[in-house]
């Protein structure tokens, strides 16, 4: 019997060592490091469904490449299909990860019931009766999807090639374990050795795997950080587990953009997509309200209104607090020095308390002129039309900065029954028989103007 190889791993960040310590040298955190057993057994009568003879790959031109598009699978979910780039690249290895209970699985099964091709959906967490009952619940319709429990790669790869798969989806890589690596399941070295079978069967069969990756509590995918670096796309599935709305990001995407944004809305019978974001992000109310403010943004290629809230009150403990949901506190605190110095409202003795609504967060700094009109609304107590909406930047000088594809931001403002939207004069608009008005302003003297 080969003699057993023992090293040393740090569970936060998955660094290697020859000998235990009490502090990793990469990361820094102490009692991380956890002695493995990583030696591979030396023969194997076990073989891959991808192990077939090839010829070896050789050099070419850069001019020689084809460079002709690959079909990508459409997985009939328009909002996952559009966070992915057009589809499922197949050979591709895609990680979806999300806190507990969020609806990971939920989601990859009703892909997978969705599906066209025939799909294998692997859980090592939940048996096949589980399964069987939750996708009764999401669809009642004939599917090409099979379902397989089982933990060990061997056994998996047995089954995927009778079956010969289109997609596969592992529910999750934490509970995978290969006979190769005699640690644990869901330890590091088990972890990467599991991915890199994975990575291996799908680039050479072509097949696109989905895996679900667990969270940990800070909300990083659990496991060594060079899982992501080894995956080709990583995907993050976030929300409030007391709200119905979900939002899919992709943080990585070799095959697209990673601006895009996918939203959902949790129910009864699965996760319905959500094609209009900007009506459940706008909340409906009768009265108007001050503090309130609409934002036209975009995320992606996808042009989102959205509402700003804010509350402006007189500190009560001396110290005036500055908190912010879903938008950077220093950038809040910027604004208003800038209300401050150059339009003279005396905000330095005031609580302030912004909310951007819907549970999401927001970069774009077009967001600037809105979040300042919701600040001024409720500092003066005097609402805002419910018609009107914003999309400029500020300055530290308190000018009004033009902001890249107003024009589409204005259209789809236009689209919801908005009657004026506030941008910098500095953009140059070409847009002509619109029925919104839009108001150009070049500094945040003009605006208040407006509010006050």
């Amino acid at each position: 019997m080969a003699k057993l190889k023992t090293t040393f791993f740090c569970q936060n960040c998955g660094n290697q060592y020859a000998k235990w310590q009490g502090q990793c040298n990469a990361c820094k955190a102490w009692n991380t490091i956890v002695e493995e057993l990583v030696q591979k057994p030396e023969k194997s009568d076990w073989k891959t469904p991808s192990s077939t003879v090839k010829r070896a790959a050789t050099p070419l031109l850069v001019n020689e490449i084809d460079t002709s598009k690959e079909p990508r699978l459409d997985t009939h979910d328009s909002e996952l299909n559009r966070v992915l780039g057009g589809g499922i690249v197949p050979g591709s290895l895609t990680l979806l990860g999300g806190e507990p209970g969020i609806g990971k699985s939920t989601l990859l099964l009703q892909i997978s019931l969705k599906l066209p091709y025939r799909t294998l959906y692997v859980s090592g967490e939940e048996s096949q009766k589980q399964i069987k009952m939750r996708a009764e619940r999401i669809s009642s319709k004939k599917s090409n999807c099979y379902i397989l429990t089982e933990t060990k790669t061997q056994n998996i790869f047995k089954q995927i090639e009778v079956l010969e798969p289109d997609v596969v989806i592992i529910d999750s890589i934490q509970t995978l374990h290969s006979d190769y690596i005699e640690s644990s399941s869901g330890s590091i070295s088990q972890i990467k050795e599991c991915t890199t079978e994975l990575i291996k069967f799908a680039k050479e069969t072509a097949t696109p795997v989905l895996l679900i990756g667990h969270i940990t509590k800070d909300g990083h995918i659990a496991g060594p950080k060079i899982l992501e670096h080894m995956v080709d796309t990583v995907l993050q599935f976030e929300g409030d587990r007391n709200h119905v709305f979900r939002i899919l990001r992709a943080h990585k995407n070799r095959f697209g953009s990673t601006n895009e944004l996918g939203i959902y809305e949790m129910q009864g019978s699965g996760l319905r997509e959500v094609s209009n974001p900007s009506e459940i992000l706008i909340s409906k109310k009768d009265e108007e309200l001050s503090g309130n403010a609409i934002a036209a943004t975009l995320e992606g290629m996808r042009p989102l209104m959205i509402e700003v809230q804010a509350l402006v009150s007189t500190a009560v403990y001396g110290t005036p607090q500055r908190s912010a949901t879903g938008f950077n506190a220093k950038r809040l605190n910027m604004l208003l020095a800038v209300l401050e110095k150059r339009a003279g409202f005396r905000l330095g003795a005031k609580d302030v308390f912004l909310n951007i609504t819907g549970g999401i967060t927001v970069d774009d700094p077009a967001i600037d002129l809105a979040v300042v009109a919701s600040i001024l609304s409720s500092n003066e107590d005097v609402s805002l039309q419910k018609d009107f909406c914003f999309a400029a930047e500020v300055g530290l000088s308190g000018e009004i900065r033009p902001i890249q594809r107003v024009e589409q931001r204005i259209i789809e403002a236009e689209k919801l029954g908005f009657s004026t939207i506030f941008v910098s004069k500095y953009n140059k608009i070409s847009l002509k028989n619109t029925s919104i008005k839009i108001q150009l302003i070049s500094k945040i003297e003009d605006l208040v103007g407006f509010i006050v």
